[in-house]
């Protein structure tokens, strides 16, 4: 063997002996592409149907709102009516409501003060006598 053949078969060696050390972190990179393809898999397989339940849900929700606005329109349709038909009391029946109320109130005190008058008369009168009768000698 020349000195090239020892040179040429030590850089064979060499050129193997890296080829084999570059060769485990390939298969190890080989493991991890395997591992990403797997949950890539499994993330997709698993993410359309909650898409699916996701779109469900949204169609859902959007038609109980339209029978939520339905519902919040017909309560301002009943709040409206309301107010007009109060408005519509108060302009025909509140003129003479008032007019009566402010008749009793009258009527009742009017009569009050004849009461506290006719009281009033007859606790003097009680008293007068009282006292005419303590000057006579009478104590009650």
């Amino acid at each position: 063997m020349s000195v090239g053949e020892v040179a040429g078969l030590i850089a064979a060696c060499a050129l193997l002996i890296l080829v084999g050390l570059l060769a485990y972190p390939i298969l190890k990179l080989g493991k991890v592409f395997d591992e990403t393809r797997i949950l890539v898999k499994g993330v997709s397989d698993s993410g359309v149907p909650l898409i699916g339940e996701v779109t469900t849900t949204v169609a859902t929700t959007n038609a109980q709102l339209l029978k939520v606005d339905t519902i919040t329109d017909n309560a301002s349709t009943v709040t409206t009516n309301a107010a007009a038909l109060t408005s519509l009391f108060a302009a025909t029946a509140g003129g003479p409501l008032v007019k009566a109320a402010a008749f009793t109130y009258g009527v009742r005190r009017a009569l009050g003060e004849s009461q506290r008058r006719d009281v009033s008369r007859r606790v003097k009168e009680e008293m007068k006598a009282e006292r005419k009768a303590k000057k006579r000698g009478d104590v009650r």
